[in-house]
This record gives structure tokens, C-alpha cells and sequence, in this order.
């Protein structure tokens, strides 16, 4: 589920952080551009590890900021393919669950990966939400919202950031969900996957 990655990044370190350590100037700058940050192929950035080598600091014509080049790693949220992991319920519709670890929200357990048989009643708690249920040898199971969710990773999926963006006075893209760089698509259709009370 985390990785350490290594990247190299120029960097520029304004004026006013020269009073600082560098290496402290240096990892700020970092966390600044990276933390919650979604890079492709490689995840969400939790936080920076370590700064492995700093390179640099020329000062370019026109420029007051000096210029590093940095190697270093960031701790990476990246769940692999078939993992198990534990979820709390964030949002239930018609078109599946939709869970969170706390800190990444963009987890989704369409219809088809739910176990089967199943169904659902409106929520009378929430507008346009639903409790769904597994019907097991005609026994209802229902996806409670105390309920801790074990799910297994279906998929990981990279979007490119959008070009065109939304107008705030269409009412139609007031309503679509908002951007999300990466989704993590979760299965509960198997033996031991679901609400944990289930099991």
C-alpha cells in the first residue's frame, strides 16, 4: 500500500528561506509542491522521507531565487492489485459504495462488484442515498455506515488532469463529481470481503 519512491526535481528557493538550514528550506519547498499530490504511476504523496543529495544553488540572470537540484524520496500511497484493505463508508447511491481511508477518498465499489444477489432501499437519513444489501439464503445483510469495510483492489486508474474547465453558472457541471487523479476501484464479492459484522 506504500512505497518509497526516488525523484529528482529542480527546485527554486526563494530569498527569504535563505536563513534557514538548507536542507530544512529545502525538504519545506518540497513538502509545499508535493504533499497530497497525486503523481502518475506513482501515487499520492504522504510525505517526504529523506532528501538523498542537493546539487547546485546557481543563481540564473533575472532570477533572485537560488536553483538546487534535488534527489529525494516520497512516501507514496499506491495499493497494488489484489490487496485487502480496510475502509470506512463514505457514500452509498444506485451506482455503488463509495468508501474512504481517511486521508484518500476516491475508492469505488460499483453495482457488478458487490456480492450478488443484492438490492437496495432508499435512505430515509440521506437525500438521494441508499442502503444496500446482500440478500445471503434470504437473509438481508445490510452495508451499515459503522460498518468497517474490508474490499479488495479491482483496479487503479490514472486520469489526465481535464483542459476544459467547468462553468460555475451550468447547472448540469455544478452537479458531476469533482476531479480525482487517481481512483482505486474495490471489489467486495468474495469470501470474507464487506462490512465485518458480516463475517
Amino acid at each position: 500500500m506504500f512505497f518509497l519512491s526516488e525523484l529528482e526535481h529542480s527546485l527554486r528557493l526563494p530569498p527569504h528561506l535563505l536563513n534557514q538550514p538548507l536542507d530544512k528550506a529545502i525538504k519545506g519547498e518540497l513538502e509545499s509542491l508535493f504533499l497530497d499530490t497525486v503523481i502518475d504511476k506513482l501515487g499520492l504523496c504522504i510525505s517526504v522521507y529523506d532528501i538523498r543529495s542537493i546539487d547546485g544553488g546557481f543563481i540564473f540572470p533575472g532570477h533572485g531565487a537560488s536553483t538546487y537540484t534535488v534527489k529525494f524520496r516520497l512516501v507514496m500511497f499506491r495499493p497494488f492489485l489484489g490487496e485487502v484493505i480496510s475502509a470506512r463508508l463514505k457514500e452509498s447511491t444506485t451506482s455503488g459504495l463509495r468508501l474512504s481511508l481517511g486521508f484518500f477518498d476516491d475508492i469505488y465499489v460499483y453495482v457488478p462488484l458487490l456480492p450478488a444477489p443484492n438490492d437496495y432501499a432508499p435512505d430515509p437519513s440521506r437525500k438521494d442515498g441508499v442502503i444496500w444489501s446482500w440478500n445471503y439464503h434470504a437473509d438481508p445483510l445490510t452495508i451499515d455506515w459503522t460498518d468497517e469495510i474490508r474490499f479488495k483492489v479491482h483496479s487503479v486508474n490514472y486520469h489526465p488532469i481535464p483542459v476544459e474547465q467547468g462553468d460555475d453558472d451550468d447547472p448540469e457541471k455544478k452537479d458531476s463529481k469533482p476531479f480525482a487523479p487517481m481512483v482505486v476501484i474495490g471489489s467486495i464479492d468474495d469470501d470474507g470481503l464487506g462490512p465485518v459484522s458480516w463475517w
